[in-house]
């Protein structure tokens, strides 16, 4: 399995890195190499019908966490792999080039719930989420609601104390990704709203629990520390959305270059025009510009630094990447571009979601500048 294969030397490599932003170890390239095969041989062969009939890929997700990538930088102790951000990274980039949706998932499910449990849980609270659960099992991140989404502080879920001591939640969360797949979630909610974002807090709710009572000891972090927690998982998000991003401008970039050789018109293959080559060499030097990107913001996650801007740019230059890698894909294809049988026009529409959740491409580029400005002052 891939965890035996790579997992006892990820932490060496990232202690003893010597190699610049545009390599990758020895064990990182292992990692890489894994999820392509999967890709090719399992996940190509699928995304379409799973697009078409909107369904969840229960039985790739399983086999996804046969190979320890449901759990990719869970410590060991609680079923993970033991690896590191730019290792997860690599695998949500290489699945997403045959499947968008189940890259998300997978990003989504490590980035936002089984790093934030391994991170910031305690010892009780990781035996009873991770030990509980098989590792094909899903958790959630309820964060967002219908008004209350870029602006987190208009958040309306509430967290009052019960008789008993525990925590009673009432409120309803929107885009919670497989939040009817997940056995568990953190929840997002705040115990006083005249406090703002000092009021947010975190819960681990378990979904076998009844009217949602949470008990204490499943506050994560502090009450009134959410908003922290919540900012500083949504960096490692980005880098999530980010490779998801690439790996779908990757694979329409390959869409292209086959359809383009394939296709015959004006005395030969459209591969041989001067604006299609145009297109290719714009759509792969965004991607690798987008790419070496989120391979810093990693990076910097992996060190321990606070990677806030690294993570935004990378986010707002990787979504970027893919609608333009998608619509130059959609334009050498022509009218084929929006024929279901192939796969341009699913890679356009999901290109688009990438420069959407986890914060808009206005949103980043705010966030980058108001980074930037501290640092100059």
């Amino acid at each position: 399995m891939l965890r035996k294969v790579c997992s006892a030397s990820c932490s060496r490599a990232i202690s003893s890195r010597q190699f610049s932003v545009c390599e990758l170890s020895r064990e990182h390239r292992a990692i890489q190499q894994v999820c392509r095969r999967f890709t090719e041989n399992e996940l190509k062969p699928a995304a379409s019908d799973i697009d078409r009939n909107g369904t969840f890929p229960a039985e790739i997700i399983a086999k996804l966490a046969g190979l320890g990538l449901m759990r990719v930088t869970v410590n060991p102790q609680y079923g993970g792999s033991g690896m590191d951000m730019l290792s997860l990274s690599l695998v949500v980039e290489e699945l997403s080039r045959g499947c968008g949706s189940t890259g998300s998932i997978v990003s989504i499910h490590n980035c936002l719930y089984a790093n934030l449990l391994d991170r910031l849980g305690t010892d009780e609270q990781k035996k009873g989420f991770f030990n509980k659960y098989n590792k094909k099992t899903i958790g959630a991140f309820a964060l967002s609601e219908m008004e209350a989404g870029s602006d987190v502080a208009a958040m309306t879920t509430r967290a009052k104390k019960g008789a008993n001591g525990s925590w009673i939640l009432n409120g309803t969360k929107a885009w919670v990704t497989s939040g009817v797949e997940a056995v568990a979630a953190v929840v997002f909610a705040t115990v006083d709203p005249s406090l703002k974002y000092k009021g947010i807090t975190a819960f681990l709710v378990d979904f076998d629990d009844e009217n949602v009572h949470v008990p204490e000891a499943n506050v994560l972090g502090t009450v009134g520390d959410g908003m922290r927690i919540a900012m500083e998982q949504l960096d490692r998000a980005r880098i999530g959305i980010a490779s998801q991003a690439i790996g779908i401008g990757q694979g329409s970039l390959e869409q292209a270059v086959q359809y383009a050789k394939e296709r015959k018109a004006f005395g030969g293959t459209l591969i041989d025009l001067p604006a299609v080559r145009t297109r290719i060499a714009e759509m792969a030097t965004r991607i690798e510009v987008a790419r070496l990107l989120v391979r810093k913001a990693a990076g910097e996650i992996d060190r321990g630094q606070r990677a806030t801007k690294a993570c935004s740019m990378a986010k707002w230059v990787a979504g970027e990447a893919a609608t333009l890698a998608a619509h130059s894909c959609q334009q050498i294809h022509g009218g084929m571009g929006y024929v279901k049988n192939l796969p341009a026009e699913r890679f356009y529409r999901d290109a688009r979601i990438t420069e959407i959740y986890g914060g808009v491409t206005d949103v980043q580029k705010s966030i980058v500048a108001d980074q930037i400005i501290k640092e100059l002052e």
